[in-house]
């Protein structure tokens, strides 16, 4: 007796859908369990550490913090099947916080820190719900966003390096802008793809989402603490 094939087609419909959600739910308890070593970090920076050093040799600085970065995301992604991976992937989270205090002492030392770091908690939450509720929801396919992110990166680089020269205010605000609408871009596409298949490692997935909500973190702070700052 031959299967049916329509009910062999419907049977591998629905395995592919549980494996889908199965990396959706995975990315998302992830992502929440890597904010855990981030706020740790950020907390042993901002009160523990001096970062005189990064401010006296800022350019020296930005390599060694690229060539950390990058190296350790590319051991991630070379683990990323494994326990190892997730381990490394909450070690870098610990270290991006870190990272993050030198930013937070700054916004901090302002009448208005505290309420601003909220506010741009808040926005950044607020933007991620927002982008995951239509990237997960909508038929459309963004796909398409793959060729604007690889531009958009390249050009977000090179103006990071202009800016390590320049030290513009006004260049600041656009870089924080630019920053903002590229991760955004990229939650969009990282999330509808594990919908719709196209991805199926949750470690690969919740590195990228990490780091896009990093950045429009820390860009929505800067850009609050360029503009709305309360100075004594």
């Amino acid at each position: 007796m031959q299967p049916d094939l329509q009910t062999v087609y419907s049977s591998g419909s629905q395995d592919v859908a549980a494996q889908q959600n199965t990396v959706l739910r995975n990315t998302y308890l992830l992502l929440a369990v890597s904010l855990i070593p981030t706020v740790i970090g950020a907390a042993v920076g901002t009160n523990f550490v001096n970062f005189s050093f990064m401010r006296s040799s800022p350019i020296m600085s930005m390599i060694v913090m690229l060539a950390v970065f990058y190296g350790w995301i590319f051991m991630i992604e070379k683990n990323r099947n494994s326990v190892l991976g997730v381990g490394l992937l909450l070690g870098f989270t610990a270290f991006m916080g870190l990272m993050l205090a030198p930013l937070l002492q700054s916004i901090l030392s302002l009448r208005n820190g505290g309420q601003l770091v909220m506010m741009a908690a808040g926005g950044t939450a607020a933007v991620f719900f927002v982008l995951s509720g239509i990237a997960s929801s909508t038929k459309r396919d963004f796909s398409f966003l793959n060729k604007f992110m690889m531009v958009g990166f390249v050009v977000i680089m090179l103006a990071v390096v202009a800016q390590i020269f320049l030290q513009s205010p006004l260049m600041q605000l656009v870089l924080c802008g630019a920053f903002i609408i590229f991760s955004s871009a990229l939650i969009l596409w990282q999330i509808n793809a594990i919908v719709r298949g196209g991805e199926t490692n949750y470690v690969s997935a919740t590195l990228s989402l990490y780091i896009s909500l990093y950045n429009i973190f820390t860009s929505l702070l800067q850009i609050l603490g360029l503009t709305s700052g309360d100075r004594d």
